[in-house]
């Protein structure tokens, strides 16, 4: 297994199965906080929706599709990024990302969205990265500005919560325009 610094104290490393009790811990801590910015299925109550989720990446990635990572910051699990859809053969993905309160502001998560696209870009040979997020959420538009992706539309009312459809905005970068810092390479994130 791999581990990835994201300095300091914090590391990028494969969330599976095998951390379904841990990866429920953690979003009892998170589910409020994250629960408006990501997709229903994603926030679960209890150990066993936690595995599911975790097996439904795991199906995906032995697809060659999604994949999901966790950010742990001091051996504690706080948060972690994704790639919510990976189609190598069309050269397409698209980037997520959650995080608890606890570990908001230390810039783990452009440091781990910015290795995914690293990977996606010089290892996997990928052109477009996305990024999708409601068009309030100003902490994740502010992460895809830092990624270097540009605001290419709105999708208006897409994005359903609590009985009111909001905006979500697609964000994107084309392998050309990514000037990553080149950490991937001989490193394996798939």
């Amino acid at each position: 297994m791999f581990s990835v610094s994201l300095g300091g104290a914090a590391r990028l490393a494969p969330l599976e199965v095998w951390h379904a009790e841990e990866f429920a811990g953690h979003l009892d801590r998170a589910r409020e906080h994250i629960r408006p910015w990501v997709g229903p299925a994603f926030v679960t109550d209890d150990t066993e929706g936690a595995r599911a989720t975790l097996q439904r990446y795991a199906a995906r990635q032995a697809d060659d599709g999604a994949r999901l990572y966790g950010i742990w910051r001091e051996e504690v699990l706080v948060g972690g990024v994704m790639f919510t859809d990976f189609d190598a053969a069309f050269g397409n993905c698209e980037i997520g990302c959650w995080l608890e309160p606890s570990a908001e502001g230390h810039g783990l998560i452009t440091r781990a969205c910015g290795l995914l696209l690293d990977w996606a870009f010089t290892t996997r040979g990928l052109h477009r990265a996305e990024w999708h997020c409601r068009a309030d959420n100003q902490r994740s538009a502010a992460v895809a500005e830092r990624l270097g992706m540009t605001l290419e539309g709105v999708r208006r009312e897409a994005w359903p919560y609590g009985g009111v459809r909001h905006d979500k905005q697609v964000w994107a970068i084309l392998a050309p325009e990514h000037h990553g810092s080149g950490r991937s390479r001989g490193q394996d994130a798939g």
